[in-house]
């Protein structure tokens, strides 16, 4: 992206406020709750407080409109101190931004100010036991009844589920059709008929719940319909992915960067034959190499975050790919290698470390599994490759490839030498 990444004053002021809470409430505790399995309160009200929630709310409804740029950098803060709290964090943007694309100005208002505020917390629900990747293929339904819908189905994994006041539900509305055949739907805690069943007993991310959330003829009224008319579910799917994705990314980031900066420290305290381990060749390269390929993830994640602040929608879903897929890569490999300078006391619980690699393995896998992340990326340059036909003509081959509305078609043309 050629265009200037700016930082505003608020972006780096909220950031700044982000490390001191991850300093004081959250990496401290790091250990204890991911022991516990248990939510850390104490840093949620902190980040609530410090108007952290505020980050990626537009200022119309409470929230500072600081942009996506600013939720990334937030977001990279909490998870160098705690991947697990760097999730518990931002799953309230990714719970948020379907009401956000897609509500109506009066839900907007009605739901918005409160999770600025952090007086509400937010779930996103999608995938199911038969629906992950195949975002399509969804089988919880929601019926109309007279002005109600009834929901019936259960979904799986939903992050913050138990914590979270508000639920943004995606449903089949209308199994017949293709193109509109899921909506998204609100429903709030305590709806009866709602239940958080299964608590998922996770590798990583442990201060963070993720569980089934079971829907029993849940009846919620038409209003709590994202948007103004059903079947435009998949759609804002789609357009929050693209949105929370740099989040994810930052997420990456901010883990690599913590899990780099404890095998720094241990490589300069721990010594062998009469030396630092820093001061060894391969050590040293393990080290450049960690540190390098954490400052590209963190400026893919600039760019792609920076590209939705500016409004370029046609680089927004292909960018957003590529920072999730390569930043999440990133932080795996730094983690893994992080346990091996730290040696046999990395494979240990008493050391952070071991932490850090077992919550990076998530990144790889949820809000599109990097192998979809993959696809995504490659369909668009294909599409983006007929913005590039005037190379061909430098191409001798033996078939020409010809492009209509965005799909390749490949007509024999002889054979040709070069």
């Amino acid at each position: 992206m050629r265009e200037n990444i700016v930082f505003s004053d608020l972006a780096k002021e909220l950031a700044a406020k982000a490390r001191e809470i991850a300093d004081k409430y959250v990496r401290p505790a790091a250990k204890k709750y991911d022991r516990l399995q248990e939510y850390n309160w104490e840093a949620a009200r902190a980040v609530a407080d410090a108007g952290l929630f505020r980050t990626f709310i537009p200022v119309e409804y409470g929230g500072h409109g600081a942009g996506i740029l600013a939720l990334a950098c937030v977001t990279e803060e909490l998870a160098k101190a705690d991947s697990g709290f760097g999730v518990a964090f931002a799953v309230n943007a990714l719970g948020s931004f379907p009401i956000l694309v897609g509500g109506t100005e009066e839900q907007k208002q009605r739901w918005l100010p409160q999770i600025a505020r952090g007086e509400k917390f937010v779930a996103f629900c999608l995938s199911e036991k038969f629906a992950g990747s195949d975002a399509g293929g969804l089988a919880v339904t929601a019926e109309e009844d007279g002005d109600d819908y009834v929901i019936c189905g259960e979904k799986k994994w939903t992050t913050n589920g138990g914590v979270a006041d508000i639920y943004s539900v995606f449903c089949v509305t209308d199994a017949n059709s293709k193109s509109r055949r899921i909506s998204a739907i609100v429903v709030e805690k305590g709806t009866p008929g709602f239940t958080v069943k299964k608590v998922e007993d996770k590798m990583g991310i442990r201060c963070v719940p993720v569980v089934e959330t079971h829907f029993d003829n849940v009846r919620v009224p038409k209003s709590n319909l994202i948007g103004e008319r059903p079947g435009m579910g998949f759609k804002h799917a789609m357009e929050t992915l693209d949105l929370a994705r740099p989040g994810v990314a930052a997420q990456a980031v901010g883990a690599a960067q913590g899990a780099l900066d404890l095998a720094v420290v241990y490589a300069n305290r721990r010594n062998q034959f009469g030396a630092p381990i820093s001061s060894f060749q391969m050590v040293q390269q393990m080290l450049a190499n960690m540190a390098m390929k954490t400052e590209a993830a963190r400026w893919l994640v600039y760019s792609a975050a920076g590209a939705i602040d500016q409004g370029q929608k046609n680089k927004v879903s292909k960018q957003a790919a590529m920072a999730k897929c390569f930043a999440t890569d990133v932080a795996m490999e730094v983690a893994t290698d992080a346990v091996q300078v730290f040696g046999g006391y990395g494979f240990m619980e008493d050391y952070p470390i071991a932490k850090f690699f077992r919550d990076a393995k998530i990144l790889q896998i949820y809000e599109g599994t990097n192998q979809i992340q993959r696809v995504v990326i490659a369909r668009h340059m294909i599409r983006e490759a007929m913005e590039l036909e005037h190379l061909a003509a430098f191409i001798p081959h033996e078939s020409q490839a010809t492009y209509k509305n965005g799909a390749m078609k490949t007509a024999s043309t002889g054979s040709a030498k070069p």
